[in-house]
C-alpha cells in the first residue's frame, strides 16, 4: 500500500481495524528495513576508516623497528658479523664463515638470524665435501698448495708449501712455487729470495721463470732481470 496515502486521510486511522494494524505493521517493516539499509551504508566508510587505521599502524610499526635498528649498537654488530662472514665463504674461508655465523645467530634481529642459520647450513656442507685424508708426503703438501693458488686461496697454499719445505728443505720445486705465491700476493723482497734459492738448487728453473706469467709482478724490478738474465751483465762488463 501506498505511504502518501496514509498522509492524505489521517482521520480514517484506526488502531482497533484489522487493516490498520496491518498497516502499521507494513510501516514498521518498511521503516526497520529502511533503517538497516541506512545502517549498512554509513557503516561502510567505518569499516574502510578502520582499515586505512590498521594499514596505518602496521606501515608505522614497520618504520619504528626499521629505526631501531639502524640505531641499535647490537644489531649493527650483528649485520656486521654476518657481512664478515659471507665474505669469507665467498672466499672459500669455511672455518671462519662458520665461526662469524655462529655469533650472528645470536643477535637481536630475527631476520638476520635466520639468514645466518641458513648459510650456517650450507657453510658446514662445503666444509664436510672438503674434508680430506691428513697430508704427510712432500709431493702432497706441494700439490695441495699448488692447487689452492690455482683457487686464489692463497694463506692455505702458504701454509702447505711451508710444510712442505719442512719437510724437504732442498727441494727446489718447493721454493719455486712459493716465489710464484710471493708475486701473486705482492710481495716482492720473499719472492727475489724464494727464487734465487730455487735458480740456486737447479738452475734449469732460471728459464722456467723467464716464461712463467706468475713473475709477471717482477718484470720491472731489474734485481729479476739480472738473475734470469746473467749474462747480459756479463756481456755488458
Amino acid at each position: 500500500m501506498k505511504t502518501g496515502r496514509w498522509f492524505a486521510e489521517p482521520a480514517a486511522v484506526s488502531l482497533t481495524r484489522p487493516t490498520s494494524s496491518a498497516r502499521l505493521a507494513e510501516m514498521r517493516r518498511t521503516g526497520k528495513s529502511t533503517k538497516r539499509g541506512s545502517d549498512r551504508k554509513s557503516n561502510r566508510p567505518s569499516q574502510k576508516h578502520k582499515s586505512l587505521k590498521t594499514k596505518s599502524v602496521s606501515t608505522t610499526a614497520a618504520h619504528a623497528e626499521a629505526v631501531r635498528q639502524m640505531v641499535d649498537p647490537q644489531f649493527e654488530q650483528q649485520l656486521k658479523l654476518y657481512e664478515q662472514a659471507v665474505q669469507h665463504f665467498h672466499q672459500q674461508k669455511y672455518a671462519k664463515a662458520k665461526e662469524l655465523l655462529e655469533k650472528a645467530m645470536s643477535g637481536p634481529s630475527r631476520e638476520l638470524a635466520d639468514r645466518a642459520q641458513v648459510h650456517l647450513r650450507i657453510t658446514e656442507q662445503r666444509m664436510a665435501k672438503q674434508a680430506t685424508p691428513s697430508l704427510k708426503t712432500v709431493e702432497e703438501h706441494y700439490q695441495a698448495g699448488v692447487a689452492m693458488m690455482n683457487l686464489g686461496r692463497w694463506d692455505e697454499a702458504r701454509d702447505h708449501l711451508l710444510r712442505a719445505r719442512k719437510l724437504a728443505p732442498k727441494a727446489d720445486f718447493v721454493f719455486y712455487a712459493m716465489a710464484a705465491l710471493d708475486c701473486l700476493t705482492g710481495e716482492a723482497e720473499s719472492a727475489m729470495e724464494n727464487l734465487k734459492t730455487a735458480i740456486h738448487l737447479r738452475p734449469e728453473n732460471r728459464y722456467h721463470a723467464r716464461n712463467d706469467e706468475d713473475f709477471a709482478f717482477l718484470q720491472e724490478d731489474p734485481r729479476f732481470t739480472e738473475l734470469l738474465y746473467p749474462e747480459r751483465e756479463a756481456s755488458g762488463n
